[in-house]
């Protein structure tokens, strides 16, 4: 009878000591992420590369924010009197066009600002209909597995056997060329690979303790895909998505030099570097700053890419 009454008293002991214990467990947590952000932070002010590509990549966005302050003209507007003057600093120069007219008398730099912004603008929303899809699709299929996870990888391979290149061409030239169809056509082979790569943290984490721990006192698979697997695979997804991002400057920056792509009046460093290689022996500007732009905007992403995937390993301490 004794060890019967004291057994609930070990048990209310238990209780009362694990309380206190999982409060300060509780009360701990929020200051994990912040910890991990800060040591995060450090690697990339630590790595040579991901400082100059994110100084290169800030550049870039900051001329593509501010084009309507920093072009001194507008990308269309044209001055026949002054067209194919050289760039400030050589003879016959004007600091009115610091790097050059094109044939038709319009501002160089104007037309590169403005088409910064186009570049960038088309690269990042394609990157983000990417992402959405690819994270998503690799979530449910890494979760679930069976016949969804088996028609989504098959779907993935087939896509994968078509050259994309050729496959952007000729539906660019069937359809109407316009900047929808063109984020569309650029964010459609970029999914697969945060699917594939999604899929393959989600297999290693769903048997797991902390999942089968979530799913054992009851949680939904919805708070378990989205509260407990998704924030696991953001550092992969960030990793990838800045790679991504300078293939579809490439990619976007391609088609419009096949005159696929971004249609006139709209400026692209495509179409731009497409109209100065009929000048180089006489205005060769038309042809060497967008492609200089070109460089550097892709250069600074992946140096930009490769800090933040040093900075998010734990393996690797710099």
């Amino acid at each position: 009878m004794d060890a019967e009454k004291a057994k609930p008293l070990v048990i209310a002991g238990q209780a009362a000591v694990l309380a206190p214990r999982r409060v300060g467990a509780e009360a701990s947590l929020p200051a994990a992420p912040a910890r991990r952000q800060h040591h995060t932070l450090r690697r990339l002010r630590r790595s040579f590369s991901g400082l100059t590509g994110a100084m290169l990549l800030a550049s870039v966005t900051f001329i593509a924010l501010a084009a309507s302050v920093l072009a001194p003209q507008g990308y269309a507007q044209q001055d026949l009197v002054n067209r194919l003057q050289p760039p400030a600093w050589m003879e016959q120069g004007s600091l009115a066009h610091p790097l050059g007219t094109d044939p038709l008398g319009r501002d160089l730099w104007s037309r590169m600002v403005w088409a910064a912004r186009v570049s960038l603008g088309i690269a990042g929303v394609s990157v983000l209909v990417a992402m959405s899809v690819g994270v998503l699709v690799g979530l449910l299929t890494g979760f679930y597995g069976g016949w969804l996870d088996a028609v989504m990888m098959r779907i993935a391979d087939v896509q994968l056997s078509f050259p994309y290149l050729l496959l952007a061409i000729a539906v660019m030239a069937l359809l109407k060329p316009s900047l929808t169809n063109l984020v569309i056509l650029l964010a459609l082979p970029g999914w697969m690979v945060y699917a594939r790569t999604v899929r393959g943290v989600v297999l290693g984490l769903k048997r797991r303790e902390f999942v089968e721990a979530a799913l054992a006192l009851g949680a939904s698979d919805r708070r378990v895909i989205f509260r407990h697997l998704a924030p696991n695979v953001l550092a992969p997804v960030i990793v990838i998505s800045s790679f991504q991002f300078a293939q579809i400057i490439i990619a976007e920056a391609s088609l419009s030099f096949l005159g696929v792509g971004v249609q006139p009046p709209i400026p692209s460093w495509g179409a731009m570097l497409s109209q100065g290689r009929e000048y180089l022996s006489t205005a060769w500007w038309l042809g060497i700053f967008p492609g200089l732009a070109i460089m550097i905007a892709v250069l600074g992403t992946n140096l930009f890419g490769d800090g933040l995937r040093d900075a998010l390993d734990p393996r690797l301490k710099l």
